[in-house]
């Protein structure tokens, strides 16, 4: 498992004074680039081989969210791979070991040039040393849509939300849709699942639905396709 250790800012909390949502999202994805860096396998040598790592889908738990000041240990390690497929695992714990929040993840190696998925080297796979998958009740891949949807505003993709790939980076789905929830929505897991880019510019129309057991919101294009679906339990 590769590891570390940071403090919860003052700008990473909510109004509850915890750790944000889509804060634990930007700690895990940290975590994940940090690793990767360190192994000679991150940005800089997936650029020059026109190669990236597209994340497919979240699975989120979360047990407490830490306040500011706390003192955290963020970890991930690779769990899996099938042909262009990747599955990594990522937990939060205090460095008194109280475990925060874990979770699992999905990623598709793809040519940036054509934009299809291929089948990453021997060598990219066996840098990661692959470990065992964490203990959790896995959900599926694919979040099942609602029926029944409320529309919301439209949202421009701005600027700031691009990353180095040239589109929406993953956390800015999750903090658009975030604008669209309850503010006293107490959440215990959340699901993402990627559908599409979108690029500066690109319009989202998202879509809110609310169930019994679950809150729903789709981050769509003009035509009602999803970019992101975002599902909190």
């Amino acid at each position: 498992m590769y590891t570390f250790d940071s403090r919860i800012r003052y700008s990473e909390i909510d109004r509850s004074g915890r750790l944000s949502i889509p804060a634990v999202v930007d700690y895990f994805q940290d975590c994940s680039a940090f690793q990767s860096e360190e192994l000679g396998v991150g940005v800089e040598y997936l650029a020059n081989k026109k190669r990236a790592w597209i994340l497919n889908s979240w699975q989120i738990v979360l047990e407490r969210r830490p306040e500011e000041c706390e003192k955290i240990t963020v970890g991930t390690w690779g769990s899996g791979f099938d042909k262009f497929h990747a599955t990594r695992n990522f937990i939060m714990k205090t460095t008194q070991g109280e475990r925060l929040a874990y979770a699992n993840s999905i990623w598709v190696y793809i040519n940036t040039e054509t934009g299809m998925p291929v089948r990453p080297t021997k060598e990219e796979i066996d840098v990661y040393k692959l470990e065992a998958p964490l203990e959790m009740e896995y959900e599926p891949r694919k979040i099942k849509l609602s029926r029944k949807w409320e529309e919301k505003e439209p949202v421009k993709v701005q600027r700031s939300w691009i990353d180095s790939n040239d589109h929406v980076n993953n956390s800015w789905y999750v903090k658009t849709a975030f604008e669209q929830l309850p503010q006293d929505l107490e959440i215990r897991q959340l699901r993402v699942e990627y559908k599409k880019q979108a690029y500066e510019g690109d319009i989202l129309y998202p879509r809110y639905a609310r169930e019994e057991q679950r809150t729903l919101v789709a981050l769509c294009d003009e035509k009602q396709k999803p970019y992101a679906v975002i599902e909190c339990r």
